[in-house]
């Protein structure tokens, strides 16, 4: 009886080494509040590896069940089956430190804005982290709307390679990314750029570099009038966001946009504007500062402009005592 020959199947199949490696296979996000969450879910639901960076175990665990509960949220919602969660949530990785950076194709710092230069400072820092654990192939970008790419990189060994790319996380299902390339982006980096917008399914904006860029400049500009037209009395802020939704085809009114954003950030996005470009229209009118002084943020909070449910849902009896366990 002849010898029964057995081949491997691994042997007609692409070596690991000589396999085609997808451009953005595994994405870093550094912060992972509200916005970060938000970029996270976007991400990791288009089929790529999410690592997310936080200062402490307990805000990791923190961040993991609350993008479990939006996900349940769009189960409840027929937007999604347990099975898409599941596999949503295995792409996800939280961690401490940025070595777990290490194989990522780019790193998205999306961190909690205060001033304009607490946050430029703080995020020179972890862009220079950033830089020390990634191959200097791996794209560094920002998610701030009020920071200055230009300004972040500087100080940066391959400075090239950075670049402001801001999603709208207030309005999950935008179909636009705004891309802003800084005086040091490489037109390699900005081409790339745009393929990874289209990967997850986002249109790129191409923006050029100024604080704010356009959906902020536009959005806090709006808000900003709104509350001039509350506090003159030409009309109740109810019928103001009636105008706005009815009459402009807006899908919120500015107060109910204010209060989905959070007052607080949108508070800070004013005075960052106000101090760069020194006009009045963007100082924070008296109404959002009394409302940021009570911590009524908006729907995070359950009092805003509105109240809300611990859900987030406006209350039908604006009158009725809200207990928000969010608080």
């Amino acid at each position: 009886m002849s010898e029964i020959i057995t081949e491997q199947l691994n042997d007609f199949a692409l070596s690991v080494q000589n396999r085609p490696k997808m451009l953005f296979s595994k994405v870093g996000i550094v912060g992972c509040g509200t916005t970060g969450q938000s970029i996270t879910i976007m991400i990791a639901s288009r089929g790529i590896e999410v690592v997310f960076l936080d200062i402490e175990e307990a805000k990791i665990q923190e961040a993991i069940v609350e993008i479990g509960e939006q996900l349940d949220e769009k189960i409840n919602h027929w937007g999604m089956t347990e099975s898409e969660k599941k596999l949503i949530m295995s792409r996800i990785k939280g961690t401490l430190t940025y070595k777990d950076f290490k194989d990522c194709d780019i790193v998205i710092e999306s961190i909690l804005s205060k001033t304009r230069e607490y946050s430029r400072d703080i995020r020179k820092g972890i862009f220079h982290n950033i830089e020390e654990n990634v191959s200097s192939e791996a794209i560094i970008a920002t998610n701030s709307s009020t920071s200055v790419i230009t300004e972040l990189s500087a100080d940066l060994k391959h400075k090239d390679r950075c670049i402001s790319l801001h999603f709208s996380t207030t309005a999950p299902n935008a179909s636009i990314v705004e891309v802003v390339r800084g005086l040091y982006s490489s037109p390699l980096v900005c081409e790339n750029i745009r393929k990874f917008c289209k990967l997850i399914n986002k249109i790129p904006i191409a923006v050029e570099e100024s604080p704010g860029v356009v959906s902020v400049r536009l959005g806090v500009a709006l808000i900003a009038e709104a509350c001039e037209l509350l506090m003159e009395g030409v009309s109740n802020k109810e019928d103001i966001d009636f105008v706005a939704r009815h009459g402009l085809g807006l899908a919120l009114g500015p107060f109910e946009m204010a209060d989905k954003i959070g007052i607080d950030r949108v508070e800070r996005w004013m005075e960052n504007l106000y101090r760069e470009f020194g006009d009045v229209k963007y100082k924070a009118p008296p109404i959002i500062k009394k409302l940021v002084r009570a911590k009524h943020f908006g729907r995070k909070t359950c009092e805003g402009f509105y109240n809300y449910d611990s859900f987030g849902k406006k209350l039908k009896n604006q009158e009725a005592i809200v207990d928000c366990p969010k608080k």
